[in-house]
């Protein structure tokens, strides 16, 4: 994906702990591109990670990058979508063969994915099993996600033992998310 296009700037602010993060979105000729870079801080223990998610034209996921810093600790991740479901480090992760997204448990950018997808239709549903990176970054999990658009700026989303009305920008990016995350737009 040399050919590449920026689309939007997305910028956070965390509201559970010191913390923020920047993502850019990428539109190339093979599909888009999200490229993030996060921090945060709990319990005196630093996280610095960069983020880099490849997909398809259709908005689905086929790969990522994660590395960085966790607790002073290296991280570096792949995360491949196969045919039989999603890689981490080359390690299949069990329960994931349906999943065509990936949510990374530290960011709201990954949202933006299905949000794209669903489109402003109000009253729009769309059920998507995704591949979640845990927040531990050691594993990925089957997490059943729901989004439902409520109106042209908001969509409820939900999951196992999770409900929040997120506030979305024209982008599709998250810009709202109760208790975790306050962000803006540039560009779009």
């Amino acid at each position: 994906m040399t050919d590449k296009r920026e689309i939007a700037v997305a910028h956070w602010r965390r509201l559970d702990c010191e913390g923020s993060d920047r993502c850019t979105l990428w539109q190339a000729a093979q599909g888009w591109m999200l490229l993030g870079h996060a921090h945060w801080r709990i319990e005196d223990e630093d996280t610095v990670l960069s983020y880099d998610i490849r997909c398809g034209s259709d908005g689905h996921s086929l790969s990522a990058d994660v590395a960085g810093e966790k607790a002073g600790r290296r991280i570096e991740l792949r995360l491949l979508r196969s045919a039989h479901g999603w890689l981490l480090n080359d390690v299949m992760q069990p329960g994931t063969s349906d999943c065509t997204d990936l949510d990374l448990s530290f960011t709201p950018a990954t949202n933006l994915l299905p949000l794209r997808r669903l489109g402003s239709d109000c009253n729009g549903e769309m059920q998507i099993p995704a591949a979640w990176l845990k927040p531990d970054l050691g594993s990925i999990a089957r997490l059943d996600q729901v989004y439902t658009r409520l109106d042209d700026r908001r969509v409820r989303y939900t999951s196992p033992g999770f409900s929040a009305e997120l506030e979305v920008h024209g982008s599709g990016f998250v810009t709202g998310y109760p208790g975790l995350w306050h962000g803006w737009v540039d560009g779009a």
